[in-house]
């Protein structure tokens, strides 16, 4: 957290009692209890009425003094503010429990989707002493009820000017947070290679494709095996276009070998847009092209070989509405190395984490 001179936190110097006057007070802030390997949280709640059995419990956790909060107009206690700060966070898709814990509130996500940040805000907010906030990473996808960012008014008592400034940064961009929902979305495959159309090796494809777009909710409802033919690929993916198709994909001839035509195939079908080769290892070859509001993802062969691709990054995006372009596949440049660890963790790791 950036902390300036000219802007220091919130100073504020609560009334001090000794812990055997504290009985009939009610406590300004909740008291953390730590049993290392157990248990980290609230022993005592804030606003609890200390009553005498209460001592005991209290100089065991190291107290013998409690505070008194006596706030004046401009002054907001943590719980009260974090609210604030919490609300102004919140976009589409994202909910919160309005008890705070400990100053804190977790963002979770309301239902299935792609959770996006508005990275630039989020830094502004965070170079206020006096608040913080953080998330998980742009762009990944999440399932109701996850986690998504924590925020907390650093002071117990912050002035009403600091706490403005914070909900004003982030309302002006607002949503810096918000869940998009994955589409139902109809999907058909074209897998190309005269070696799968003769019959001399068995597609590994399709199954591979249909596992993934189960994770998001998608639906796999047609598969062209075809040779590597530009004219029946773009005959293909026109007809594919003409049934209402929200997705195609296709697999294979996506390098640059005089015998890979799919690419070639791809344009001849009338495509409005097309982006080829993308910052990413593996799925450098990848090729995204548009026609109208139908992307039609080339996923290169690495995906035969590979658990995680590029196709993994672009996937959600495309089934959450997105439509990335030629900047959004070089942002992968950050972070788009996979270093194919024996156990794959993804998405728990930096793989695509900056695109």
């Amino acid at each position: 957290m950036l902390q300036h001179e000219s802007s220091p936190l919130s100073e504020y110097e609560p009334k001090k009692i000794k812990i055997e006057d504290a009985v009939g007070s009610a406590l300004a802030h909740d008291i953390t209890e730590i049993r290392p390997g157990e248990y980290k949280g609230p022993s005592f709640r804030k606003g609890h009425k200390i009553e005498r059995k209460d001592l005991c419990q209290l100089m065991r956790l190291g107290k013998r003094h409690l505070y008194i909060l006596d706030l004046g107009k401009e002054q907001i206690h943590e719980d009260d503010a974090v609210l604030e700060l919490a609300i102004a966070l919140a976009g589409p898709g994202v909910t919160f429990d309005g008890r705070p814990r400990e100053g804190k509130i977790q963002l979770k996500a309301s239902y299935h989707g792609l959770f996006k940040v508005d990275v630039d805000p989020l830094i502004n907010f965070n170079l206020i002493p006096e608040v913080m906030c953080a998330s998980i990473h742009n762009n990944t996808p999440v399932k109701k009820g996850q986690s998504l960012a924590g925020t907390r008014a650093i002071p117990l008592v912050i002035h009403r000017n600091a706490l403005d400034k914070a909900v004003n940064i982030v309302r002006t961009h607002y949503p810096v947070f918000s869940v998009k929902v994955f589409n139902p979305c109809k999907v058909r495959l074209i897998i190309t290679g005269n070696e799968v159309y003769d019959g001399l090796i068995e597609d590994k494809f399709e199954a591979i494709v249909n596992e993934k777009l189960k994770a998001y909710g998608a639906s796999l409802v047609e598969t062209a095996i075809l040779p590597d033919d530009e004219a029946m690929i773009a005959d293909s993916v026109r007809l594919f276009l003409d049934q209402g198709t929200d997705l195609i994909i296709t697999t294979g001839g996506m390098s640059v070998d005089p015998d890979d035509v799919t690419r070639s195939g791809i344009r001849k079908a009338g495509i409005d847009k097309i982006y080829y080769s993308t910052a990413v290892l593996p799925g450098a070859m990848f090729q995204l092209a548009y026609k109208g509001d139908v992307p039609i993802a080339g996923i290169p062969a690495c995906a035969l070989y590979h658990k995680t691709t590029i196709f993994d990054l672009i996937l959600p995006r495309l089934l959450a509405g997105e439509r990335p372009d030629n900047k959004d596949l070089s942002r992968f440049a950050h972070g788009g190395l996979c270093l194919d660890c024996p156990t794959c963790r993804f998405p728990a790791c930096s793989f695509g984490k900056t695109g």
